[in-house]
């Protein structure tokens, strides 16, 4: 969500006759095209008539001239381009009885576009490096980076200044070294002008170790000899689980795998069967969290290997628990069926 941060502006100086009229500000930060700074001019008492006398920053000038009884308001919208502006003049009233007051005035105004942040969690989120890269469509301001780690540890919990650079600029940022992994990566990046856009990344991984199950030929079903090697991969997610779930909300992933022997679609549909059945399995020995599967097939060996070779090795059933979706061997990310 693109929000805008609140300025600070200058208060106006006293106005001699100041209970004849009242001047206040509106819409001082406002997003393009959603209108525009305005000043508003409330007549209190009787008056011959005003005239408001505005420089903008960038040297422009403008006027405004107007009256009125009593109980009405003049609202005069500033026109200005994008970007944060300081007014400087003066309103200058005029009395029935020939007299006049005059009200310095400076005050600061912002036309803003909506942020965007473009970040590709896969290939801007370098977890070796310890950095986030990321572009804005705005100079940049700062940033404020929070990675929390899998031992409910921050390896980062600050600002990180940036100087204007240009839109589309590549701007990274980056965290110590700290024991554990990245569990959660919270990123809001500032533009120049205060305005603000955040992200999340979950980029926390478990894979459970394990002895992996033996089916017959074309089979899913789990055969009891082959049970004991489930029970202890499920006290080992139970543990992880406990460990790790405390920290956030965690999904068990169960990814089949097969050689390359056979036709490509059935072993997809194999592997498929397999992890649901294991899936199911797990769900009975008291595992509580999501459980969600998908097949692979052939698609990513453990072990290279041509068509038709019977690899003992990619015949296997992967278990990850996670935070989102991951990408299982460097294949896709999963057509993830819930159980």
């Amino acid at each position: 969500m693109t929000r805008l941060v609140t300025l600070t502006l200058c208060s106006f100086a006293a106005l001699a006759h100041a209970d004849a009229i009242d001047v206040a500000l509106a819409n001082t930060t406002v997003m393009k095209g959603k209108g525009w700074p305005q000043v508003k001019v409330t007549i209190i008492e009787p008056i011959a008539g005003f005239k408001l006398k505005l420089t903008r920053s960038d040297g422009k000038v403008f006027e405004w001239k107007g009256g009125g009884k009593p109980g009405v308001v003049r609202t005069i919208e500033l026109d200005q381009p994008t970007g944060k502006f300081t007014w400087t003049g003066e309103l200058t009233v005029n009395f029935p009885n020939a007299t006049t007051g005059t009200m310095p005035l400076e005050f600061e105004t912002v036309m803003a576009v909506p942020l965007e942040l473009k970040v590709d969690k896969d290939k801007d989120v370098e977890l070796d490096k310890r950095t986030v890269t990321f572009r804005l469509n705005n100079p940049a301001g700062k940033a404020e980076l929070k990675v929390l780690m899998d031992t409910g540890d921050f390896a980062f919990d600050g600002e990180v200044p940036f100087a204007g650079e240009p839109p589309g600029t590549p701007l990274t940022v980056s965290w110590p070294d700290r024991p554990g992994k990245p569990l959660k990566i919270s990123l809001k990046a500032y533009d120049s002008l205060g305005v603000f856009i955040g992200v999340d990344f979950f980029p926390w991984s478990f894979e459970i170790p394990h002895d992996d199950v033996t089916f017959d030929t074309g089979k899913w079903d789990i055969k009891p000899e082959e049970q004991k090697k489930l029970d202890d991969a499920s006290a080992k997610a139970l543990e992880a689980i406990k460990k790790f779930g405390k920290w956030a909300d965690v999904t068990l992933f169960v990814a089949g795998h097969t050689d390359t022997v056979g036709p490509t679609e059935s072993n997809r549909t194999l592997s498929f069967n397999r992890a649901r059945t294991i899936a199911g399995y797990f769900r009975k020995k008291g595992i509580a969290i999501p459980i969600r599967y998908d097949g692979f097939g052939e698609e990513a060996l453990a072990v290279p290997t041509n068509d038709e070779t019977d690899e003992v090795r990619n015949r296997r059933v992967q278990y990850i628990i996670a935070i989102e979706p991951p990408r299982v061997s460097g294949s896709r990310v999963g057509k993830w069926q819930k159980l």
